[in-house]
């Protein structure tokens, strides 16, 4: 008797029905430079419109994490997109570029066409709100590997900025300021601490939550905030001499990494009003200030510095495009940070 490629749980009819429901969500980000279709075997983009006396490419990649976990357990699939999106974009604009394309990769024990445009659509809308397009990607069916429910995703950005534009942190000097931009949560980071602190019981998690405004799981699945578009605008307006994303290690891991050898920070953690969320984190965590900054983004997603002549107009810039920046301290002479 023969068994087939479906009998061992690989449908690949179902993988075409995938691409056909997910097509209308690709092609909403499509720009003047993608070429060819959702389907070859390549992604193309062309550089040929790019005007820059030396083009540099900037990539990142990055995944959700077990931020996913929330989403399995509430079936609301449409939005973890965005934040895979945000964790690479927010990444490569780091460096002054802008984002060109994105390619994503989902992986799930059985492919459900549905599921998968679901998911899709969500990093669509990252892609929209990046202003890159989303050339293609991969879903892998893979029966016996995941947990059935569950599935797992991952993607890169290519970027691009004129080499004389690169923002590397490397002119920061002691007496530069630090500009904090608000996150809108959690984003993507701490989740393994967060589910043993929120726990993972649906009932409980769709709870509504004064403080919070909502149900803890909205709170908690609200996507990471991307900040493409306020820090093009900001770096056209100002001179930015570095730009840290504040991802896994908050404050403390990813803030120096901007710095040159023999620069450190003093920060002002009362600077801005701490989120209800991390108020939360804080009182059902117990743990000092050190090792909250050092795990989540305590409400400040994006850290930008600049020469102490150019606060006021950083601060103006971001205001126009909609963002309250924050002055959260300033660098000195030494290594780490100090809260």
């Amino acid at each position: 008797m023969a068994i087939s490629y479906k009998d061992a749980g690989v449908d690949v009819t179902a993988g075409y029905k995938a691409v056909e429901l997910m097509k209308k969500h690709v092609r909403s980000t499509y720009d003047a430079n993608v070429m060819g279709e959702l389907g070859s075997f390549g992604g193309f983009y062309s550089l040929g419109g790019i005007n820059m006396k030396k083009p540099v490419l900037v990539s990142g990649t990055d995944g959700v994490g077990t931020k996913l976990k929330y989403a399995f357990i509430t079936d609301k699939h449409d939005t973890v997109g965005i934040d895979l999106v945000a964790m690479c974009a927010n990444d490569v604009v780091c460096q002054g570029a802008r984002p060109l394309f994105f390619l994503d990769y989902i992986a799930l024990p059985k492919l459900v066409p549905e599921l998968v445009a679901d998911i899709v659509s969500g990093v669509s809308e990252g892609c929209r709100r990046a202003g890159c397009a989303l050339i293609g990607g991969e879903t892998a069916e893979m029966p016996g590997f995941y947990t059935p429910g569950e599935y797992d995703m991952a993607g890169f950005c290519v970027g691009i900025v004129d080499e004389e534009k690169v923002i590397n942190g490397s002119n920061i000097v002691a007496g530069d300021v630090l500009i904090g931009i608000p996150s809108s949560g959690a984003h993507s980071n701490g989740y393994s601490l967060i589910r043993r602190l929120f726990g993972e019981n649906k009932e409980e998690l769709e709870v509504y939550c004064p403080e919070l405004g909502c149900t803890y799981a909205e709170a908690l699945l609200t996507p990471t905030k991307m900040y493409v578009k306020p820090v093009l605008s900001l770096i056209e307006s100002v001179s930015v001499k570095g730009l840290a994303h504040i991802t896994g290690g908050g404050f403390i891991e990813n803030i120096p990494r901007i710095f040159p050898k023999g620069i450190g920070a003093k920060i002002d953690i009362n600077s801005y009003e701490l989120p209800a969320l991390f108020k939360i984190l804080a009182e059902r965590s117990g743990l000092k200030k050190e090792q909250l900054y050092n795990t989540f983004n305590m409400g400040i997603g994006m850290v930008a510095c600049v020469a102490p002549e150019n606060v006021d107009k950083a601060l103006a810039a971001l205001k126009e495009v909609g963002e309250n920046g924050v002055v959260l301290g300033e660098t000195v002479n030494g290594e780490g940070i100090t809260l």
